[in-house]
Parts: structure tokens; sequence; C-alpha cells
């Protein structure tokens, strides 16, 4: 009889004991009683932390705008005449009153001396008529016709006095003359332009902006005009327009800046700084912020129970490293690590972060919102 070979007989027992063991399992499985529930857990999630009070924090807008002149006007003929005299250079400074420019006349002068030499003479006859009147020795149609004669002869003299005044046109303000387009000898027609007048020791900054920015804005605020130069006006924000462009949806708005030095700015560019109110905010890193169910941005922290809270907030500004918000706690718990792994309500082990908190504004540092044209 052929014998099975060692190796073989091994094998073979090898398989039938683990079937026998694949058959009838673990038998610690089959104890009598349940093993030992695990230790629950001391704590929750751990979260890094820092409490931050808030600060207070005064908002910017920057926005570019253009300066010109508080008051500017475009001199016109009010009579026609030809250029008799300039006695004003052009870009002189002038009072208001002073004479600008001398037309030809025509003898006005002396047309007007004797229509105020008739005048006298129609107030004479008509007071001496009152008086006739006054005994019946004349009738009332002639009372009635001197005094029509004495207003006629008036009126001829207000009429010849404007017309004198006109032909010599003087400043209606103080100002600088600062285009004169006339010549000697040129002659002028009425409502012909002929020169302008500037007022530029104060300037007006006009600028436009946008549907979101207005609302924070009020007249009053103080504004800041850089100049390309680098030079700075001070001034403040006096009108703001109750309605919007249709075209671009902007608010026009206009600062008034003094101008102490006359320099010569009127129709150049500035960037204009308006100074908002001061408000409380908290300083965080953007990337703590997130948005809630509702879409609205929100921030992640602890309540006194150390659970998870998530409060929408209002973004005041914001840069690459900073961001400025309102609407948290006082002092704000602040998760800055981990905000991603838990959910709202559930209770964490805050674990206190060491120089976690953003750095605060110093006292004068600022925050402004993006330029707009």
């Amino acid at each position: 009889m052929r014998r099975i070979p060692f190796s073989y007989a091994l094998a073979s027992l090898l398989v039938l004991v683990l079937v026998i063991w694949l058959a009838f399992g673990n038998f610690q499985g089959f104890q009598t009683t349940p093993p030992d529930p695990p230790a629950p857990s001391e704590a929750g999630s751990r979260v890094e932390i820092v409490v931050q009070p808030s600060t207070s924090f005064i908002p910017q807008q920057i926005i570019q705008g253009q300066l010109t002149a508080e008051r500017e006007t475009t001199l016109r003929a009010k009579v026609a005449g030809f250029v008799a005299e300039k006695p004003v250079d052009q870009g002189s400074r002038v009072a208001a009153g002073d004479t600008l420019l001398v037309l030809d006349n025509d003898a006005l002068p002396e047309q007007l001396q004797q229509a105020r030499d008739e005048l006298a003479v129609a107030e004479a006859e008509y007071a001496g008529a009152r008086n006739l009147r006054e005994r019946e020795l004349i009738s009332q149609p002639e009372l009635l016709r001197l005094q029509s004669a004495l207003s006629a002869s008036a009126a001829s003299v207000a009429q010849l006095q404007n017309q004198l005044e006109d032909s010599r046109p003087t400043a209606p303000f103080d100002g600088v003359l600062n285009r004169v387009q006339v010549e000697l000898g040129d002659l002028l027609q009425p409502g012909e332009e002929w020169g302008q007048l500037v007022d530029d020791r104060r300037l007006k900054g006009a600028a436009w902006v946008s549907q979101q920015q207005v609302g924070d804005l009020s007249v009053g605020l103080p504004v800041t005009a850089r100049l390309l130069n680098g030079d700075h006006l001070e001034g403040e924000l006096t009108f703001i327009s109750h309605r919007a462009e249709e075209a671009t949806r902007s608010f026009y708005i206009e600062a008034t800046l003094d101008n102490p030095a006359n320099k010569r700015l009127a129709g150049g560019s500035a960037e204009l700084t308006i100074t908002l109110p001061p408000r409380q905010v908290h300083t965080l890193s953007p990337a703590l912020l997130s948005l809630n169910s509702e879409g609205q941005l929100a921030v992640k922290h602890l309540d006194e129970n150390d659970q998870v809270q998530q409060t929408a907030v209002e973004l005041v500004s914001a840069d690459i490293q900073r961001a400025y918000v309102t609407g948290l706690p006082d002092p704000l718990r602040l998760i800055t690590l981990g905000a991603g792994m838990v959910d709202v309500g559930e209770t964490v082990t805050p674990v206190p972060t060491e120089n976690a908190s953003i750095d605060q504004p110093s006292p004068g540092q600022d925050s402004v919102h993006a330029p707009v044209d």
C-alpha cells in the first residue's frame, strides 16, 4: 500500500482545523454576560479660542472727485458797444463792485444829465400844480397829466442810469478775473460772453458714490482732499443728492474745502477721504467669516456655556489681513481654530490660544472702502 506523504497529511490536518474554527466562530462571543461598555468621553471636541473685546474704529470712504471753484460765473455784455477800456488785467484779483470793462457809451452821461434836469423840472411843475389844485385853481386832469410827466421823467433817468452801469460791468463778488476774451475796439452785442470771474478762496469737491456707500454719509462729515502733489485740503461734506443718476445708479455729493493759499486747483482732480462716525467693532481674520443658512456673513464663537454659536455680522470694512465687523457679543469668545469641525449648539472644550488675537487698529489707524471712480 502506497504511503501518503507527510506534507500532504499535515496540510489536510490544518485545513480540517480551519474549517472547524470557522464553523464554531469565536467562543468568546458566547459569553453569558455582555462586555463592559466603553467609558464615555469626558468632554466634546476641542477648539482654540481667543477672548476679544470690541474696539473703537473710524471707518472712511475714499472716492475720486473733481475740484471746482466755490463760485464762478461767465461774464456777458448787457448792452451793445465797443470796448473802450480794460481797467483790470486778466488774472488779477478784484473785489465786489470793481469795474471790469468799459464800453463806448454813446454820450450816455450827457443823456443821463439831461434826463435828470428834465426830472427836476417835472418835479417842480408837479409840486406847484398840487398847490394850485388845493386852491382849486387848476383841474384834477391837469394835475394828473403833470404827475404822469413826472413818472415818465423818473423812468427815463432810471433807464439811462442802468444803461450807463451796464456799459461799465462790475464784479458781482470777490475773485479772480480768470479770462478776458475781448480786445480794445471789439464790438460786443447783448448776451455775448467776454470773460470769466472765479472765486477760488474755497473749493468744491464733487464726486459720485455708490448706493452701498451713500447710506453711511451725512452732511457735515469731515472731508480731506489729497492732491496729485501730495498736499491736503480740509473741509466738510455739504451736499448729498436725494436721487441717484439713472445711468450709473450713483449719488452726487459735494464737499466744501478751504483753500487759504489760493492755490490754482479748480478744475483738477483729487482723492476725497470722508471720515465716518466711529463704531465699535471686532477685528478678525477674513478667513474666520462664513455664510449662515440665510446666506449672511457670520462668525462662530462660544457662549458662556461653551456652546457653539453662529452670529450674523455686518462687515464695516476689510482688507487682505483684517475684517472689521459689528453685531457680535462683547467680549467675544472667538473660535480661531476648529470652527469648521463643530456644529452650532454643540458643547466643546475651549482651549485658550496664545498670541492668537488679530492686531487691533491703533489710535488714528483707519481702514477704507475701495475707491470709487
